[in-house]
């Protein structure tokens, strides 16, 4: 993964499907099987998922289903971690207000430098300022995630207590869901192809930065 030195109910709607981008080589790893019970998809997604061998399959049917929330969530849980959180820091900033609070931000950009430099200081930096931000706002799950995509859960100097595999993707997803309804719910599912758009070109390779969002 190439990272820039800085960057800026879906179920029932059905926009176009954002196109693929090339072989989504960092969902290679993925089991679906393993991310299935994470996904929390409604029995006609279910049935789509059933027909599909592996994380690409089963998400391309689902988003030409129009299952993008939980196309989204999937992508949570399936990219490597740092990629995931990659990606959610990117997805807050596509939907991020001119005003965001200034706690929000340092949140955001502390979680940024945690992936491009993803040391324990920095992923517990992140963490402090998630927590400072009050765990209410995007900017604030994705220092959650990044926490969570570490070692240990504990204070420094405690015995370690590794966070549960799926927390990691949990928090990405939650950063997501919220970025994708913040004041404006109507536009979630545009937000959510643009998201998936992004986390498609992350998987193949690429940076999946995405713009600021059109006011």
């Amino acid at each position: 993964m190439t990272l820039p030195a800085s960057a800026h109910a879906a179920g029932t709607a059905r926009p176009a499907a954002p196109a693929a981008t090339g072989a989504l080589v960092k969902l290679d790893g993925a089991r679906l099987a393993e991310l299935r019970p994470h996904l929390d998809l409604p029995p006609p997604a279910e049935v789509l998922v059933d027909t599909c061998v592996d994380a690409p399959a089963a998400l391309q049917a689902l988003v030409g289903g129009g299952f993008l929330l939980e196309a989204a969530r999937l992508l949570a849980h399936a990219l490597p971690r740092r990629e995931a959180v990659w990606w959610a820091c990117m997805c807050a900033r596509h939907t991020a207000p001119a005003d965001l609070p200034a706690a929000d931000r340092a949140a955001l950009e502390a979680t940024e430098l945690w992936v491009r430099r993803p040391t324990d200081e920095n992923r517990r930096a992140a963490y402090g300022l998630a927590e400072a931000a009050g765990f209410g706002s995007p900017e604030a799950w994705v220092g959650v995630a990044a926490f969570w995509s570490g070692d240990s859960m504990s204070p420094l100097g405690q015995p370690a207590v590794p966070p549960a595999a799926h927390l990691a993707g949990r928090a990405v997803a939650g950063a997501t869901g919220l970025a994708s309804v913040r004041a404006h719910p109507d536009r979630q599912a545009r937000r959510l192809a643009t998201f998936i758009a992004g986390a498609r070109e992350i998987a193949g390779g690429g940076t999946g930065r995405l713009a600021a969002e059109d006011a």
